[in-house]
């Protein structure tokens, strides 16, 4: 089944290559006024590493009159606090805080990671709430390095992720394109965004060889919507997390 309850396991060769977490808040303007220095001295002993670089947000649709318009924003401040092995970030920008991390083993390490630093900023900036709760597993799955080079992604995963690969008599490579895009409400409050389908990964730092193996990428983008309380922020990012596992043990 596509979305059903599952046993959760945990894997020897996982698939995982990123997992972010991001809270967005009503804007604070004091976050971008100055450096975040009490911030820093909180979780520094995890986050030793620190830098900061100007963003430039989209322009912003308007309404002018019966019409629309593009207004340009303000660039804004990320600040960037990284672990010394550079495996684990947290951003802090005037409108949100987020984890991520490229060495991602179990939720509970995750959870453990994230519960010191949010609960400094909950108590530096006290937010009024959160306005939105994103959780975002990243996955891509290599034949290779899991000894499946003769089998068809057909056959390791749902029809609903790659339905037209199921003709059996169409060859893989015949397929340019199949991703599959969805948007799935998971329950009054939450929803997913997923993107699943093969390809080719490109690597972006130069002089890096290019990997031409396809593989099969799983993208799931939870999130929470609402005016969360920050005393719930927790038990809001255990709800995604039960639902990401339902979804991606249907996959």
């Amino acid at each position: 089944m596509l979305f059903a309850p599952y046993e959760r396991y945990q894997y020897a060769r996982a698939p995982l290559v990123e997992v972010i977490c991001q809270l967005r808040f009503p804007t604070i303007l004091s976050i971008g006024a100055k450096e975040p220095a009490e911030f820093q001295e909180a979780i520094r002993k995890d986050f030793p590493q620190y830098a900061a670089r100007q963003e430039q947000l989209p322009p912003k649709v308007v309404k002018k009159g019966n019409a629309t318009a593009l207004e340009p924003q303000k660039p804004i401040t990320n600040y960037n606090f990284i672990s010394e092995d550079g495996r684990w970030k947290l951003n802090l920008t005037q409108g949100f805080i987020a984890l991520s991390t490229l060495s991602y083993t179990r939720w509970e390490d995750f959870a453990t990671r994230l519960d010191r630093p949010l609960a400094q900023f909950i108590q530096l900036y006290q937010p009024a709430f959160f306005e939105r709760i994103g959780l975002r597993y990243v996955n891509i799955f290599s034949r290779a390095r899991l000894g499946l080079e003769g089998a068809r992604w057909a056959e390791l995963f749902s029809p609903a992720y790659t339905a037209p690969m199921q003709e059996a008599e169409l060859p893989e490579d015949r397929f340019l394109n199949c991703a599959c895009d969805l948007t799935l409400k998971l329950d009054s409050s939450c929803q997913a965004k997923v993107h699943a389908g093969p390809g080719v990964v490109k690597r972006n730092a130069p002089g890096v060889p290019q990997d031409p193996e396809v593989k099969f990428i799983f993208d799931m983008d939870l999130s929470m919507t609402g005016n969360t309380p920050c005393t719930l922020a927790a038990g809001a990012l255990e709800t995604l997390h039960g639902h990401s596992t339902r979804l991606f043990e249907g996959a």
